[in-house]
């Protein structure tokens, strides 16, 4: 490859803006794939820099790079061609490589190309014994190469890089930082937003200089801004005048805004329009799995803003002492939850009875996390569980509930009572690629029908990645297992989009609930089309929180199939359930609710 083959290879590389990005699930799933094809431990996707390869995906590897020399990533990034090492001990070129040092025998690694017939890397597996693979082996690794080109080439043409800057922009930080939020829970950030002029400022500079010169302006300030932040670190274009990007983990915020003001001083030195406009910088201190992507960045304007007057141009955003009251919490309790996960006695499951409201019998339970912390007490779920849905560890909170509600399941079994059990599920859950598997081995390792299983989703998380989300509830229902709707009416959906989903149950969520009995009627109106329409569906409906006799005659008129909330039992803990069962579904059914209206 000739130098200017080189440089344009590179160009086309960084214009890209891949390079020490986060991690992201959609490279990591077209890894996974080619790891189980080949039934090789390691795999990569891996782009040739000047002087390494950087791995955007990476399995059974702990560190992100390597030197490109004797890489042989480096040699398929340069023919442009598959490349099969059978034995990299007997191999002249690779027998005394970095990888051939480190055990690795076996490599396959199909090329990364452009459009435009750029090599940018390759898509990699690895192995610790030589082995001759099959065609098919890699005739697909070469189709899956070209799946993850396509994911490169679609998120840098559509929607994910701004046409002036070149950078990506809002749904790329979005993305980025949702990913670095799963892994990196807890680490320490510092995000900074970059506001270029105000907008009267930019009104009169479109109005005088045309809208040509403000793209000018804007392309500039792009440059200037790469300056402000470390060589790894990507800078996003969030709107018109207005760029971010994220600190490293390990710096402090006052040697973090020296850093800031010193670009900021070099910006208002070159800027195009350095006399007509205020450059201005807002920084908001995060601690990932505290704060969303969208409110981060309303937090960043906000200081942006701020800064536009303040000394120095430069803001650091701050909260009402009780929101940073809330937000020191929210740190402790996700600091606190992994340990209490691995401690026993710390997480329990309760219990809430679901009510069949014509027969007036318990026809299933729902499953409930609890937290008793030794020093915090009882933490409410409503608490903690916001905390930690978006971190990772909303997975292995699924796997723990599951586990021990179907160990439970299976004690009442044993004491004579079958009784189908409820269990909640992650919006994560949905994108792993392996759920489904890990829901059917734990049902067959305790020899539980899937048909006693009920998995609740709410609908704001099928509506996030509704196409993968609908393939695992289909993936999930085809199994027996049941899907319930969970929280209805509180999320983005609609009663049209439910005929498109694998459910069973729709769970009418609290607040519809306790609007039953206003005054205007409003309540009773809108609960009772939903649950019309619902059942004309061919669901089942559940309605939740109830907790008066009131509302369990009016839902009972309307049709509403089944009930769970205080009118007729709170959530009970696992060897308090059998004796109200016994009681309820024996003698005192019709007596609960005389009980209520008493």
């Amino acid at each position: 490859m000739s130098v200017s083959d080189e440089g344009a290879r590179l160009y086309a590389l960084r214009q890209l803006n891949l390079l020490d990005t986060p991690p992201s699930e959609s490279f990591d799933r077209i890894t996974r794939m080619a790891c189980q094809i080949f039934g090789l431990p390691i795999g990569a996707v891996s782009l040739t820099d000047t002087d390494r390869q950087w791995f955007k995906s990476r399995v059974g590897i702990s560190h992100d790079t390597i030197a490109r020399h004797k890489a042989p990533c480096a040699e398929v990034t340069e023919t442009g061609a598959m490349l099969v090492i059978p034995d990299l001990a007997s191999d002249p070129c690779y027998s005394d490589s970095a990888l051939a040092d480190a055990g690795i025998r076996f490599y396959a690694g199909a090329p990364l190309v452009t459009h435009d017939g750029h090599g940018l890397g390759a898509l990699c597996v690895l192995g610790t014994e030589p082995r001759s693979p099959a065609p098919e082996e890699t005739a697909a690794l070469t189709d899956l190469a070209a799946m993850v080109m396509a994911q490169i080439e679609l998120r840098h043409a559509f929607g994910r890089v701004d046409p002036v800057s070149g950078l990506p922009n809002r749904f790329q930080f979005v993305e980025d930082f949702e990913d670095l939020t799963r892994d990196c829970p807890g680490q320490q950030r510092f995000m900074v937003m970059v506001d270029l002029a105000r907008a009267d400022e930019l009104g009169t500079l479109t109005r005088v200089m045309g809208a040509s010169y403000i793209e000018t302006f804007v392309k500039d300030a792009a440059q200037t801004v790469r300056t402000l932040v470390d060589a790894d670190r990507v800078v996003y274009h969030i709107a018109a005048t207005q760029f971010a990007f994220l600190s490293r983990a390990d710096v402090s915020l006052s040697a973090y805004i020296k850093v800031v003001a010193a670009g900021l001083e070099t910006s208002r030195t070159t800027s195009l329009a350095r006399y007509v406009t205020t450059t201005a910088a807002g920084i908001v201190p995060v601690t990932l799995g505290t704060m969303r992507s969208q409110e981060l960045l309303r937090a960043g304007h906000g200081a942006a803003q701020d800064a536009q007057t303040a000394p120095g141009f430069i803001s650091v955003f701050t909260r009402a002492s009780e929101r940073e009251t809330e937000q020191s919490r929210n740190i402790t309790l996700l600091l606190a939850y992994g340990a209490a996960l691995e401690t026993c006695g710390q997480m329990r499951l309760v219990y809430q009875p679901r009510i069949d409201l014509a027969r007036r019998r318990c026809v299933g339970v729902e499953a409930l996390l609890r937290w008793r912390h030794p020093q915090l007490g009882e933490v409410s779920p409503g608490e903690f569980i916001p905390v930690i849905e978006r971190t990772a560890l909303a997975k292995p909170t699924t796997a723990f509930v599951l586990e021990t509600a179907l160990r439970q399941h299976l004690h009442w079994r044993d004491e004579g009572l079958v009784l189908p059990l409820s269990i909640n599920i992650a919006t994560s859950n949905l994108e792993d690629d392996d759920f489904v598997e890990q829901i059917t081995a734990a049902l067959a390792r305790h020899a539980i029908p899937p048909a006693m299983l009920e998995l609740e989703v709410t609908e704001t998380a099928v509506m996030e990645n509704s196409v993968l989300a609908l393939a695992r509830l289909e993936a999930l229902a085809a199994t027996g297992i049941r899907i319930a709707i969970d929280d209805f009416g509180t999320g983005h959906s609609s009663l049209a989009y439910l005929q498109t989903l694998p459910a069973d149950v729709v769970k009418i969520d609290k607040s519809f609930v306790d609007a039953l009995g206003a005054d205007d009627g409003r309540g009773e109106t809108i609960i009772a089309t939903m649950i019309t329409l619902i059942g004309e569906l061919g669901l089942r409906v559940v309605a939740e929180g109830v907790e008066t006799a009131e509302a369990v005659a009016m839902l009972t008129n309307m049709g509403c199939d089944e009930v769970q909330g205080y009118a007729f039992a709170p959530a009970l803990e696992a060897d308090a359930l059998l004796p109200w069962i016994a009681q309820f579904n024996g003698t005192a059914g019709a007596a609960t609710i005389e009980r209520a209206a008493a």
